[in-house]
């Protein structure tokens, strides 16, 4: 084993395998700047090595692969006015997520247990995603004030139906079932079975491609819940507003069909009360756009312009993270607090905000 320039991430090579893996299992693979740079720094020795004709993403420690970016040393950064941190921490990230989306030889990735927000950027592009039975899956951005990033809002944009402003919106945490349908994942594996998976990724002695050995362990999950509750999803996240999927919302309620389930026009109402109206609005906005848009990278160069807008102009950034993550009151105070004290034009300026291009 190696160490790249951060030793919280670890690089081998095994054959013609090359393995990056985040080992930071007392943060559930929390990723900072320093370790998005080594993983950056991997990623270009690795597809520069000629004897690597597959590449392996994982984590360490039982919780999880990586919840996310370091959302506290971020809080802290932007409450200092270093912005500058902030934007190379964003820069930095989204490059990386570029990378491996383009990695010239296949990418298989280990989502197992929690695989949120940056986790979903560093394992989502990957070609050959795997969750286990313990893998959670979310795009949590709206819940604390912000807008789904990493390349996140390309991978909802593509999900069936309306699934993706619903996921966005609410901040729906997706089993391995739920992963797979809404196109977040690929191969469903039993945990016990990853080092198998891994021993078999080391020691292939025939052409198989790696998609294809995978599927040697790939089992069949439970149909996801998803699949039932599309009906009300799709009817109540087609509106043209965040008000017009509420009120649709609310309407679908007391229909008797989905009354009792876990996931409902209920719950999904429940969860957009919590979050603040102008998240809310630019994510739906920045959705849709990526339905649009021609790729992944379009796609990161939208949301870095949503994110610095965030950054530098939004208050409910740091208020989301400090009653989240800081403090842990989960009392945020959001400014503005209601749908209707929104400013008109405030996702035209979300989009329009000037920044740096992404990818030169």
């Amino acid at each position: 084993m190696s160490t790249a320039s951060d030793p919280r991430v670890k690089i081998r090579k095994h054959s013609a395998l090359g393995r990056i893996t985040i080992d930071r299992p007392e943060a559930i693979g929390a990723v900072d700047t320093p370790m998005l740079r080594a993983i950056a720094e991997a990623l270009e020795a690795l597809r520069n090595d000629s004897d690597i004709d597959t590449l392996l993403f994982d984590g360490t420690g039982d919780r999880g692969f990586c919840a996310g970016g370091d959302i506290r040393q971020l809080h802290a950064a932007i409450r200092a006015g270093d912005t500058a941190a902030a934007d190379e921490f964003f820069r930095v990230e989204y490059r990386t997520n570029a990378a491996i989306s383009e990695f010239p030889s296949p990418v298989v990735a280990i989502a197992d247990g929690v695989t949120m927000g940056g986790g979903i950027g560093l394992a989502g592009h990957a070609h050959v995603r795997i969750v286990t039975e313990t893998s959670l899956l979310a795009m949590p951005e709206t819940r604390i004030g912000f807008t789904p990033d990493v390349g996140g809002s390309w991978l909802l944009a593509r999900a069936p139906g309306r699934l993706g402003e619903y996921l966005a919106l609410t901040s729906d945490t997706m089993g391995p079932a739920d992963a797979i349908y809404a196109g977040f994942a690929d191969r469903f594996v039993r945990r016990v079975d990853l080092s198998a998976v891994r021993d078999a990724l080391e020691n292939r002695a025939d052409p198989t491609t790696p998609a294809e050995l995978v599927m040697l362990f790939d089992e069949t999950p439970d149909e996801s819940d998803l699949v039932a509750a599309r009906a009300w999803i799709d009817d109540a996240f087609s509106r043209e507003t965040v008000s017009g999927i509420r009120e649709r919302l609310r309407e679908l309620a007391d229909d008797a069909r989905w009354r009792d389930d876990e996931r409902s026009p209920a719950s999904a109402l429940a969860a957009l009360e919590e979050r603040p109206p102008t998240a809310l609005a630019v994510t739906l906005a920045a959705i849709r756009s990526a339905r649009l848009l021609p790729n992944l990278r379009a796609a990161l160069e939208q949301e870095y312009r949503l994110v610095t807008w965030f950054v530098e102009t939004q208050p409910d950034m740091v208020e989301g993270i400090r009653a989240q993550m800081v403090d842990k009151d989960r009392d945020p105070r959001w400014s503005p607090a209601r749908d209707e004290d929104l400013a008109a034009d405030v996702v035209e300026r979300a989009f329009t905000h000037e920044v740096t291009p992404l990818f030169a």
